[in-house]
């Protein structure tokens, strides 16, 4: 048999073969691919809460909540957390007593991993602050008796003691904002 020559070029595919060879011939049979998949609350919580922990760690949170049962309720009228980074937990104090804590610091540090279950703190740092301790007292503004709010169209029950509830709520508080504009 003989070969014909090659000239090195191709011959150019028609168009309808190259439209059939990007598109398959079952397209008609699969429905439309979705833009928008449902995904699990545990794959969408990472990427929300991760800048809020970058912020402030869950494990610090709780340790700031429980610091009276931590350390007791003598360290803890003088003494208040401020911050947990990196192992190192700064805590405010007026000056004589961060000399005080620095003798007990691995005491301390003890009591904290113990407390938390885990190696949270490995060093304490000390700023002074001489209200630290001290509780803040809050001043309550006096406030009016709350207005009743009926509801006789729905019958008695739970439900429409809440709705009471949060029609009154929702008066006073708009009563409030009145008062102060």
């Amino acid at each position: 048999m003989a070969k014909e020559p090659r000239s090195g070029k191709t011959e150019p595919a028609s168009p309808l073969t190259a439209r059939q060879a990007r598109v398959p011939a079952t397209t008609a049979e699969k429905p439309p691919r979705r833009a928008m998949t449902a995904r699990s609350l545990a794959a969408l919580l990472p990427g929300v809460t991760a800048p809020v922990f970058r912020r402030r760690s869950p494990a610090g949170a709780r340790l700031l909540s429980g610091w009276r049962d931590i350390v007791g309720p003598g360290h803890a009228a003088q003494t208040t957390p401020q911050r947990l980074s990196a192992g190192t937990l700064t805590i405010a104090c007026a000056g004589p007593v961060a000399m005080e804590l620095q003798h007990h610091a691995a005491l301390l540090i003890e009591r904290i991993n113990t407390w938390s279950g885990e190696k949270l703190v490995t060093r304490l740092r000390f700023v002074q602050d001489p209200t630290a301790g001290q509780p803040t007292r809050k001043t309550t503004p006096s406030r009016a008796p709350r207005q009743t709010v009926s509801l006789p169209t729905l019958p008695e029950g739970p439900l429409r003691e809440a709705l009471e509830a949060l029609g009154a709520s929702l008066r006073h508080e708009r009563s409030d904002k009145k008062s102060q504009v």
